[in-house]
């Protein structure tokens, strides 16, 4: 006869899961970010293209939360992604065409599709596979090396494009994923210490003019309002203006007016924070809060390495879109156009995020197999 136990993982529960105390929040910034962009009435709004692609990544969501995703953690698989990303990044400098300055998207009709999401995906699994087995000899600079190539080949076709934000956000996610691992005080130091010699080489060799005057503009903003310096001071003014409880959904002048360029994308914090005020925000960031707080204790709870690893790494993804976007927003941080997760309009970074969430919920759901098992299954490859 077979044990209850055994037969519990021979046939794992097939009825439609998610967990919500995981999808709620996200749902909930995704409608914040829709009734934000939503123009009511002044000019034509991205709310409704908005709402279609939500409906998209929920039904992403719902199959990766579904089906049995345990097969990412092969090896193969892995690197057949992170290959394939490679290759997309690639085609991009040849096939593409420049969109505000950067050949960054795949345009097929009225849909484009950024590259640069699946790769964070694939880098993300690829980190989580290599650190699941080598976190404990993570001392070794042989190993962290190793780290800098896989994250290196990504960052510098996106540099390339060129779009230093999500260059920025994939240097963010090594670094969190670094930090996870357990990297020393002193090894972080001389990580520091060889990103402020890369960002000299960067500042002379690699950046382009207009990239250099946003950090100029973001040193002294009033120096060129009217150019570089005019989108971060428009933000402060949207931000500024909304007080303590905001002028109201739908009454937000510097965004519905278009005195704040892009604030469905790369300044939608300044527009929701104009509207909702000080008390929005705080309950904005509490949502992300509540979100973060499910995302540790699922890692926690992870029956392998790569599952703890690979929660982590969505946690520090999300966190440093959210917390690059809202210094941007602020004015603490250069101009580099990040998009803030859930809420900004686009499809191609929504459906990613609902799909890392789908994951993350597939890999707590079926790991169920005892904990000595399953890492000892993980050490052998399995």
């Amino acid at each position: 006869m077979t044990s209850p136990r055994a037969g519990s993982l021979a046939r794992p529960d097939i009825r439609l899961a998610g967990d919500w105390t995981l999808l709620a929040p996200a749902v909930v910034l995704t409608l914040l970010g829709i009734l934000t962009m939503h123009t009511f009435g002044q000019g034509a709004s991205l709310a409704p293209r908005q709402l279609l692609w939500l409906g998209v990544s929920l039904a992403v969501y719902v199959t990766f939360s579904t089906v049995d995703m345990r097969f990412i953690r092969r090896t193969p698989v892995i690197l057949a992604a992170y290959g394939a990303s490679l290759a997309l990044l690639a085609a991009l400098l040849v096939v593409a065409h420049r969109v505000m300055g950067a050949k960054a998207w795949f345009t097929l009709g009225p849909v484009s599709f950024q590259p640069a999401d699946l790769a964070k995906l694939a880098l993300l699994a690829l980190l989580a596979k290599y650190l699941s087995r080598r976190h404990v000899e993570i001392a070794d600079w042989r190993h962290i090396l190793v780290t800098v190539a896989y994250v290196g080949f990504p960052a510098l076709l996106i540099l390339v494009e060129p779009d230093l934000g999500n260059t920025i956000i994939f240097g963010t996610l090594w670094l969190g994923m670094m930090l996870v691992s357990g990297v020393s005080y002193k090894q972080l130091g001389a990580i520091i210490l060889a990103g402020l010699v890369a960002l000299a080489f960067l500042w002379f060799g690699g950046l382009h003019q207009y990239q250099r005057q946003r950090i100029l503009s973001f040193v002294n903003p009033a120096a060129d309002i009217r150019g570089a310096g005019y989108n971060a001071y428009q933000a402060k003014i949207a931000v500024g203006s909304g007080e303590l409880l905001g002028k109201g959904i739908g009454y937000g002048t510097q965004s519905k007016l278009r005195f704040l360029p892009e604030f469905q994308t790369d300044f939608i914090f300044a527009a929701f924070a104009e509207e909702w005020g000080f008390v929005g925000v705080l309950l904005l960031l509490a949502v992300y809060g509540i979100l973060f707080a499910r995302l540790v204790d699922i890692a926690r709870a992870s029956a392998t390495n790569f599952d703890a690893f690979f929660t982590l790494g969505v946690l520090v993804l999300l966190a440093a879109h959210l917390v690059i976007h809202v210094g941007i927003n602020l004015g603490l941080l250069p101009v580099t156009g990040t998009t803030i997760p859930f809420m900004s309009s686009g499809g191609s970074h929504l459906v990613l995020e609902f799909g890392a969430l789908g994951i993350v919920t597939s890999l707590a759901r079926h790991g169920r197999a005892p904990r000595a098992e399953a890492r000892t299954n993980e050490y052998l490859g399995g």
